[in-house]
Order: C-alpha cells, then structure tokens, then sequence
C-alpha cells in the first residue's frame, strides 16, 4: 500500500504523524510511504533521516501525497487548504473531531472518504488508546501554562501554584477526572497547588484519591459545587470529554464572572467544542484572551509545541492499526477489529460514529453493516 505522511500545516504544529523508525517499520512491511519534505522538521527529524535511515520517498508538492497515496496518515484535522487535495473513496487516519468541524465532515461525505478517528478507536475495555497520549501530555502542559499564565507578566492575578511559606499556594480545579484530569492533576500537585477534581464517575473519583493518597480532593459536579470551588480558584482546568461528540457545555459564562480577577481557565476540551460557554480557539502565538478579567486559554494543539516527545508518543500506538490497515486493507480490518471499528466516524459518504451523529442531529450507519 502506498501510505501518505503530508506535513502538518495547522498553525504551531509541530507533530509528525510518523517518526522516522515508524516509517521504517512500514517500508520493511513492503510498504512504499511518502512524506512530504520536512515534515519532521518541528519535531526534529530531517530528510536525510527519512530517506537514507527509514527508506521513505520524500515528496515536495502535497498535492502529489494525496493524490497517490491509498491512507494519508495525520496528526491534526486536515486544514481548509487541504480539502481539495482529498481524493475521492481515500482514507485519513487522524484526529478528526468532526463534531466540531462540520465543513471537514461535509468534505468527507461528498467524497465517501473513510475517515478514522484517533479520538473514538477504542480497547477491549472501552479505553482510547490513541487519545491517550496526547491527553497525558496535554494534562502534564497545564501545570506549565498556569505557571506561567498566573504571572504579572500575563496579567494573572500574580501567585506561584505552590506558593512560599506564609504566603499560600493556589487552588487548581479540574473539572473531568479523564487522562486529561489525572495529568494534569498530578503536574499541578507536583508543582504545589491545592487541586480539586470533579466527575460525575464515582469510581473514578475513588480512584483519583488512591493514586494520589488523597493528596488530590474529589468532589461531584453538581452546579452548586461547581460553581463554589470554580470562585474559590486561581487555576480552572476543562477536560470533559464525551468521545466523538461535542464537548458539554459545563462551565457558565456567570461561573466564570465569578472567578477571580487575574485568575486562569485553561479548556482543554476546545478541540471537541470546549466545555466553557462562548468559549474562543486560540493559538501558540496568540493563546489567550482576557474577558471578565479572566484569562482564557483554548489551544486546539496543545501537544504540538512538544513535537518530539508527542510524535514519538503518538506514533507508538498508532502504528500496529496502520500496519494493519497497509498490509489487510481498510475494509478488511475494520471487519475484523471491532475496537478499530468504532473509530470509523465516516465510510461510503455516510457517518458512522453513533455520537456524531447524534451530535449533529444527522443520521448513522453501522460501518461493519454497510462492509457486509
């Protein structure tokens, strides 16, 4: 199979969806992988790694990827600027998050691309596998940004999470109890913070206070107490995820008057929509914005400013399901793996993830149905 690695063009991206091992991996398969040149650039993987270390054909002109490669394979949801070097009947395996990107998802309708999700794939026990990575770095860059967001320097209301003795350290609220959330969790203790953790999951909670020793408080979302520890915090952290669908809109516009000034929320569910009312995407180069003397953070990328460490990351678990696909063909392994299955959120110009569609309001299909 002919297996496409375009370089990521979203703003501040620094992830490649394939490493140069990876695609070494895959060559060895029998495989021929184009990347486009310096694709690996951001996380600091050169040409030269790519075509004398991994065997891989370098490639200059993106067009020239999509429109010979059978799966384009991707960190980020394609761009604006790429829709029209789709292919008809092609497959993208990448974070799509389609329930926020209704013009991508008309695009893939239109042209029956098979679209799988890096963010619905599951395990046998209901985890997301390929999410998982990238959460725990996202969780672990929360603890960065605050401190450096609760600065002067940035308007923040001018406190170290941990503080010094005498002076008090800062209270970190977390609303999800998710990978995002226990990263994150334990990146704001390790730095100090007084966190607090909230999910409607009681088991989940119960498992927050063993892995932390009760370090990290829990407490269950109800908007009372959401609105209470939300007041009472320097640092509010949104990492509600409902897979394949947008993210609920937890957090009120009034919660956040209600916050301190100088104080910081950080909504790491933007990418699905956020889970703060009115909520505005940002950038690396622009990544917040003050309203009600708050400051808002929503990178759609977080882990992209770690390109290293994040493609390598990423790239491990996704590899076994791409040398499935290349050596198996799409159909036939979407057949045969369930779990990979439920990653496929568009087939034959139809959607076939039961929450996207729900979402939208829009109708589904069973993609092993429409396969039989």
């Amino acid at each position: 199979m002919i297996i496409g690695v375009p370089k990521e063009i979203k703003p501040d991206e620094n992830r490649v969806s394939l490493p140069p091992d990876k695609v070494e991996v895959l060559v060895s398969d029998g495989h021929k992988v184009l990347v486009e040149s310096e694709a690996g650039q951001g996380s600091r993987f050169s040409n030269n790694n790519y075509l004398y270390g991994a065997g891989a054909t370098i490639v200059s002109d993106p067009a020239e990827i999509y429109g010979a490669a059978e799966i384009i394979v991707k960190v980020k949801e394609p761009q604006p600027e790429e829709f029209n070097l789709i292919q008809s009947g092609q497959t993208i395996f990448t974070y799509l998050h389609l329930a926020a990107e209704p013009d991508l998802l008309n695009c893939m309708l239109e042209k029956n691309v098979t679209g799988v999700a890096y963010e619905t794939v599951e395990d046998d026990k209901g985890r997301l596998v390929l999410l998982h990575p990238m959460s725990e770095i996202a969780g672990r860059l929360v603890s960065q940004v605050s401190a450096r967001l609760l600065t002067n320097i940035e308007s923040g209301v001018g406190k170290l999470l941990s503080g010094v003795p005498g002076s008090g350290n800062c209270e970190a609220f977390i609303i999800g109890g998710g990978t995002v959330g226990l990263n994150a969790a334990i990146a704001l203790m390790g730095a100090g913070a007084d966190v607090t953790v909230a999910d409607i999951n009681l088991d989940r909670i119960r498992e927050i206070d063993t892995l932390t020793g009760g370090q990290v408080k829990t407490i269950y979302p109800t908007p009372a107490a959401l609105t209470e520890k939300i007041s009472s915090s320097e640092v509010v952290v949104g990492a509600v995820l409902v897979p394949g669908a947008k993210a609920p809109r937890i957090v009120t516009r009034d919660m956040v008057k209600d916050m301190m000034p100088g104080g910081v929320i950080i909504d790491v569910a933007i990418d699905q929509g956020g889970c703060v009312d009115d909520i505005k995407p940002t950038t690396h180069q622009n990544p917040t914005y003050i309203q009600n003397d708050v400051i808002h953070y929503a990178v759609t990328n977080m882990p992209g400013i770690v390109g290293h460490t994040a493609s390598i990351s990423l790239s491990n678990a996704t590899l076994p399901y791409i040398r499935s696909i290349a050596s198996n063909g799409v159909a036939k392994t979407i057949s045969a793996d369930h779990n990979l299955a439920k990653g496929v959120n568009t087939l034959c110009g139809q959607i076939t993830h039961p929450a996207l569609a729900e979402s939208l309001s829009m109708a589904y299909e069973d993609p092993k149905e429409m396969l039989s």
